[in-house]
């Protein structure tokens, strides 16, 4: 039994009157009539006398009336309950970021909680190789990622920072003392990958299989974490490419970042599932563009 029958016979046996009780619940009196109907088949016998001149209960629809009462009324509150608790940003928000929790995450976690101090931010991180499988597993409520997104049953906002690229190579490298290296000197460098089951389109965005124009770029394999491609790169086994704040994250001896020049900005933004968009997760999305 749907609750929109029982809300229609409800008003209707309130408002006796087809069009006052459409005018109420926002529908057309015929699709009031439709419902009421539909109740009556269900329950297999009419709840209303109408006429051209008026509607009114049967006894049956009085005593109908009489026991679904309390419940509907505690089933309307608690809906109510519900919805209005659906608008406030409150509790627990449970937030992915990608190995390395930059300043726009934490810039956008501190904003967030300075607006919205009943609500706190869990951080989680989520592996660089499966970026959107603790969101579709609701392990968190949305995730910092790289955008584009193109994947439909997720939502993105908007970029919330534009950065250039460098290049993670071992110092022994012979383009390890550049200042900088053109895109096109990339099909000369193999990169490292991810594995795993990340979307093609985001192994691309880390790893790109051409350069602008078109040169293959050869693969130096593919490693789960940040974390493993970078040993590798250490060893001189290939190199990575990164934005400039995980770059500066991950400074170190063993391991050279270069800047390259020609290859589209990275972009870090949020995404979450469209289902799962509440009234935190708007909040938190403002929030990041605010810091930005």
């Amino acid at each position: 039994m749907e609750f929109r029958e029982l809300e229609c016979f409800v008003v209707l046996s309130e408002e006796l009157h087809f069009a006052r009780a459409a005018e109420r619940l926002y529908l057309s009196p015929g699709r009031v009539s439709q419902l009421v109907r539909a109740l009556e088949t269900r329950i297999g016998a009419r709840l209303f006398d109408r006429t051209s001149r008026r509607v009114r209960l049967t006894p049956l629809g009085e005593r109908f009336l009489a026991d679904l009462r309390p419940a509907y009324d505690g089933l309307a509150i608690a809906v109510g309950r519900a919805r209005s608790a659906a608008r406030r940003v409150e509790g627990v928000l449970r937030v992915g970021f990608l190995g390395t929790p930059t300043d726009v995450v934490t810039g956008t976690v501190r904003e967030f909680e300075r607006r919205h101090p009943a609500c706190a931010v869990e951080l989680v991180e989520v592996p660089m190789a499966d970026p959107f499988g603790k969101l579709r597993e609701g392990r968190v409520d949305l995730s910092f990622t790289l955008l584009p997104v193109d994947e439909p049953d997720l939502v993105t906002g908007t970029g919330l920072n534009k950065v250039p690229l460098k290049v993670a190579l071992s110092p022994r490298h012979p383009l390890a003392g550049r200042a900088r290296i053109g895109a096109e000197e990339l099909a000369e460098l193999p990169l490292v990958g991810l594995d795993g089951p990340a979307p093609r389109r985001w192994r691309e965005l880390t790893a790109p299989a051409t350069t602008p124009l078109g040169r293959p770029i050869p693969s130096a394999g593919t490693v789960s974490t940040s974390q493993e491609g970078l040993t590798l790169v250490a060893l001189n086994r290939g190199a990575m490419l990164f934005c400039t704040p995980t770059a500066a994250y991950h400074g170190r001896d063993d391991i050279t970042f270069v800047p390259v020049e020609g290859l589209p900005d990275s972009v870090l933004g949020l995404v979450w599932r469209k289902e799962g968009e509440t009234a935190s997760v708007r909040a938190f999305q403002q929030a990041g563009v605010g810091h930005e």
